[in-house]
C-alpha cells in the first residue's frame, strides 16, 4: 500500500479563490474592503517569513492588511496600546498578535486584551468558550484546516478514532474540541496524546486518523500507524541537509516509512502548512461580516 498524497495546497489555493470571491461581492454590497492587522514583535526569522505569507495572501484575495513591526525590547505597556489601537481601528476587522511573544512579555495578557470579535486567531478565552460548546463565532486556523482537508478530501471522520498526538493551545486542545461536536464533519470518537502517557505506539496504532502536532523531527514511524489510516503531520521541522539552504523541512511523521503504510498522508511542507492561512483569511471575512454586516 502507498498512501495518496492530500495536496493543501491545491485545497488552500482552491478556499483563496473562494474568498477572493466573496471579497469582491462584499466590496460590492457594503463599498468596504475587508481589514486584518497583524502585530509583530521582535526578530523572529520563522515568525517573519509566515507573516510575509499571510500579507501575500490577503493581498492576492483583496483582504486589505497591514503588518506593525514592533521592537524586541517593546514593553508590555506599550504593546497593549498598540492592541488597544488596532481594536478601535474601524478598517481592521481581524487582529492577530504573531506568537511566540520575547520572554519578557505576557501572551496571555496580550491574547486577553484582543477584542473577541477581532479575535481571527480564536485565542481569546470567550472564543475559546465558544468553540468548546459547539457555537464557535471564528475556528482556529489550523485545527479548522485540518478539518477542511478531511472533508474535501472525502475523509469524513465521524464514528472514526482519532487519535491527536500533542495538547498545545494551538493545535491540539482545539482540534479536539472541533472533531467532538455533533456536526456532519466532525462526530468523532478522540483521544489526545502527550508526554504524561508511559507509551505512546498503544494509542497511535489504534487510530483510524492519526494527527501529529508536537513539533519533533520525524518523531513517528511507520511502525506506530494503523494500516490504512488517514496521517495529517502538522510539525514543520528544519533539520540540516547539505543543500544550498543548509536544513530542509520535515514533519513529525517518518514520511517515506508512514507512506507505505498509510491510505491518506499529508506531506510537509504542501499539506497543513497552506491550509493555515487560508482558514485565517476565511475567519478574518467571518470578523468583516460580524462588525460590518451585522453591526
Amino acid at each position: 500500500m502507498t498512501a495518496k498524497r492530500i495536496d493543501g495546497k491545491a485545497i488552500a489555493a482552491a478556499i483563496r479563490e473562494e474568498i477572493r470571491e466573496e471579497v469582491a461581492q462584499l466590496k460590492q454590497q457594503t463599498g468596504r474592503t475587508p481589514g486584518l492587522a497583524v502585530i509583530l514583535v521582535g526578530d523572529d526569522p520563522a515568525s517573519h517569513v509566515y507573516v510575509r505569507q499571510k500579507a501575500k495572501a490577503c493581498e492576492k484575495a483583496g483582504i486589505h492588511s497591514v503588518t506593525d513591526h514592533l521592537p524586541a525590547d517593546i514593553s508590555q505597556e506599550a504593546l497593549l496600546e498598540k492592541v488597544a489601537y488596532y481594536n478601535d481601528h474601524p478598517d481592521f476587522h481581524g487582529l492577530l498578535v504573531q506568537l511566540p511573544l520575547p520572554d519578557h512579555l505576557d501572551a496571555n495578557a496580550v491574547i486577553d486584551a484582543i477584542h473577541p470579535a477581532k479575535d481571527v486567531d480564536c485565542f481569546h478565552p470567550y472564543n475559546v468558550g465558544l468553540l468548546t460548546i459547539g457555537r464557535p463565532r471564528f475556528k482556529p486556523a489550523t485545527p479548522a484546516g485540518i478539518v477542511e482537508l478531511l472533508k474535501r478530501s472525502g475523509i469524513s471522520p465521524a464514528g472514526k478514532h482519532v487519535v491527536i498526538l500533542g495538547r498545545s493551545n494551538i493545535v491540539g486542545k482545539p482540534l479536539a474540541n472541533l472533531l467532538v461536536q455533533k456536526h456532519p464533519d466532525a462526530n468523532a470518537i478522540v483521544t489526545v496524546l502527550h508526554s504524561a502517557a508511559k507509551e505512546l505506539p498503544p494509542f497511535t496504532r489504534q487510530a483510524d486518523i492519526l494527527v501529529a502536532a508536537i513539533g519533533r523531527p520525524e518523531y513517528v514511524p511507520g511502525d506506530w500507524i494503523k494500516p490504512g489510516a488517514v496521517v495529517i503531520d502538522v510539525g514543520v521541522n528544519r533539520v540540516p541537509a547539505d543543500n544550498e539552504k543548509g536544513y530542509r523541512l520535515v514533519g513529525d511523521v517518518k514520511f517515506d516509512e508512514a507512506v507505505e503504510v498509510a491510505s491518506y498522508i499529508t506531506p510537509v511542507p504542501g499539506g497543513v502548512g497552506p491550509m493555515t492561512i487560508a482558514m485565517l483569511l476565511r475567519n478574518t471575512l467571518t470578523a468583516f461580516r460580524l462588525q460590518v454586516m451585522q453591526g
